[in-house]
């Protein structure tokens, strides 16, 4: 027997849209550094400044960090710079935390253009970079990237037209910093509340049996994505709804992402295109029918089969074994806490791939498919053939 085989329900290949054209600034050595600013309220209970800040934002920094940054001229209250931590704070006083420069990890920084029109643009965007600003990353962002740019203008006489448009386009959705692939942007205000509405329509039928059933009727925009996980599985096509919900997890303030059956609806169809039995190990394409954080990531591991290298989540859908709390406790050179030893879900090492969007476009209606080339580690061996054969 053949250590790689073929689903016989597997799609035919599908060609990739071209590049449009490449954009993309380097990256300079360190960015700008941030400004964080709070107004104190009596409601606060701080009447100091180390008070106010060691206890507001414990999870920044640990006390001493506070009264390192503090000492280093980083803070203002009121537009005057305060090293006294025992400064008093007068209720409505305006507290601002100066965050120095620094030099972000490496990130790519070139974006191909799949798709562009005066309402919307999708771009490639390559593993390893951040869509939004968060943690380490503040600059090596795509949404930088997109910021960088000069975009051509709407040309249109209408005045309404002109007046919705945006000064640059923005992401109307999120792909994690190892996942590739598709990203959506809306250059207009109306093509933002319009693309925002159909993931968010789309996400609300995750609960809904119509949504599996009728997904035509209950969607107005679809992702279609690649992934590479482990084991081979035996079914050709399967249904996760498995809910995802939060947890406490150290280093994510807002909680992590996992399997929990308290948690909110999510749909994932899973059809398996290609199984090797010999690195034990399948390529598998995934319909989302809900936009929930990591859905993909988690769902696959829920059902036994995670992510070939992702560094966080295991069978089940939970994150690998970790401590409750950081066992780094030291402080980076800024006062703040050192990274977690655990993993965080911006890690990279998975193979995931946005690779197909099919939607109706939020102005003239029309149905438009984009197609993004695939990394070929999540080719089948009839793509990788037909790809060989048109060189």
């Amino acid at each position: 027997m053949a250590a790689v085989t073929t689903s016989h329900r597997s799609s035919p290949p599908v060609p990739p849209h071209p590049p449009l054209y490449s954009f993309g600034v380097p990256w300079p050595d360190h960015n700008e550094g941030l400004l964080y600013t709070d107004v104190v309220r009596s409601t606060d209970n701080a009447t100091t400044l180390i008070e106010f800040y060691s206890s507001k934002y414990k999870n920044s920094a640990p006390l001493q960090g506070w009264l390192q940054r503090i000492r280093n001229r980083q803070i203002t209250v009121d537009g005057a710079v305060v090293t006294d931590p025992c400064f008093a704070l007068r209720d409505g006083a305006e507290v601002v935390y100066h965050r120095l420069p620094w030099k972000e990890p490496f990130a790519p920084y070139l974006l191909d253009v799949l798709y562009e029109d005066n309402d919307m643009v999708a771009i490639n965007k390559p593993s390893g970079l951040q869509v939004l600003p968060g943690g380490l990353f503040q600059q090596r962002t795509v949404l930088m990237q997109l910021q960088w740019k000069e975009w051509n203008k709407v040309s249109c006489d209408c005045s309404k037209r002109q007046m919705t448009h945006e000064t640059h386009p923005v992401p109307v959705h999120r792909l994690g910093r190892g996942t590739s692939g598709i990203l959506l942007c809306a250059k207009t205000k109306l093509a933002k509340t319009r693309l925002s509405a159909y993931f968010a329509n789309s996400t609300a039928f995750a609960g809904d049996d119509r949504c599996e059933m009728e997904p035509s009727k209950a969607r107005r925009i679809s992702k279609v994505y690649r992934a590479l996980v482990a084991g081979v599985i035996e079914r050709d096509e399967f249904v996760i709804k498995q809910p995802i919900g939060t947890m406490n997890y150290p280093g994510v303030a807002k909680g992590l992402y996992v399997a929990s059956s308290s948690g909110k609806p999510a749909l994932s169809k899973v059809q398996v295109l290609e199984r090797d039995a010999q690195r034990n190990q399948a390529v598998v394409q995934v319909e989302i029918h809900s936009g929930r954080p990591h859905q993909i990531r988690i769902h696959l591991a829920f059902a036994g089969h995670p992510l070939i290298g992702d560094p966080l989540y295991d069978i089940g859908g939970q994150p690998k074994a970790f401590e409750s709390q950081s066992s780094c406790d030291s402080a980076a050179d800024d006062g703040g806490y050192q990274k977690p030893v655990q993993a965080v879900p911006g890690d990279c090492g998975y193979y995931l791939h946005a690779y197909q969007l099919f939607l109706y476009h939020p102005v003239t209606n029309e149905r438009i498919e984009i197609t993004a080339s695939l990394p070929p580690i999540l080719q089948t061996q009839e793509e990788r053939d037909q790809e060989n054969l048109q060189r």
